[in-house]
């Protein structure tokens, strides 16, 4: 009898931890969409783990950086034991949404807090050049990104900048010592990039900088 107890105590315990475990989860990703720091705080005070996926296959800082949730997002950053180097489906990194969306600030305390500048196949670099985000671009290169970083088919930031990008963009990069001869998989250049997208001032640019590394002529 008293070991029948003690299993029946055990099971109300358990059911009591599941109905407040699920009521925590939904409060958690709740609170991530409402930006709600405050709520976030405590429940991972209370235990809860940061490093929970969402029902969709997101890491709670995946989510706060897409949103945009930016006071969630310093908090998981900053959060013991988080895993900065969660990954989407499409195997971005928090660092490469976040340079994406030019989130100056939260790029630098991910970085601060060791994430990964030079993720292999597309990395930060790339996503920053898309939407021209100097800011973002010089930190990463500040901390050491690889310039000439080539993603999966061998397409570089300055590609992206050139198609995607600003001048500006292109220029930084340039003169950052992004080589403008290189090739991805289907043997186009960041001229090619340009011409491709009607991009006339960046394939100016790129095309000026080009000339100007010729040898200069003897007479």
């Amino acid at each position: 009898m008293r070991t029948y107890f003690k299993k029946f105590l055990y099971l109300i315990v358990l059911y009591g931890f599941s109905v407040c475990h699920a009521g925590s989860y939904e409060d958690f990703f709740s609170a991530v969409k409402r930006d709600d720091a405050d709520t976030v705080s405590s429940l991972l005070t209370r235990g809860f783990d940061v490093n929970t996926i969402s029902t969709t296959g997101e890491h709670g800082l995946i989510l706060a950086i897409r949103e945009p949730s930016l006071k969630v997002a310093a908090v998981l950053i900053n959060w013991p034991k988080v895993n900065v180097e969660a990954r989407t489906q499409q195997d971005e990194s928090p660092l490469m949404l976040a340079s994406l969306n030019g989130l100056t600030e939260i790029c630098e305390q991910l970085i601060a807090k060791d994430a990964d500048v030079n993720k292999p196949g597309w990395a930060p670099l790339h996503y920053a050049a898309t939407h021209g985000h100097l800011a973002v671009m010089t930190l990463l290169l500040d901390n050491h990104a690889y310039i000439d970083a080539a993603s999966p088919n061998g397409t570089t930031p300055l590609m992206m900048a050139a198609h995607y990008g600003t001048p500006s963009a292109v220029k930084l990069l340039l003169e950052a010592g992004a080589d403008p001869m290189l090739k991805n998989t289907q043997g186009l250049s960041a001229l090619d990039f340009a011409h491709s997208a009607n991009r006339a001032d960046s394939a100016e640019i790129i095309a000026a900088f080009v000339r100007g590394r010729q040898p200069k002529g003897t007479w």
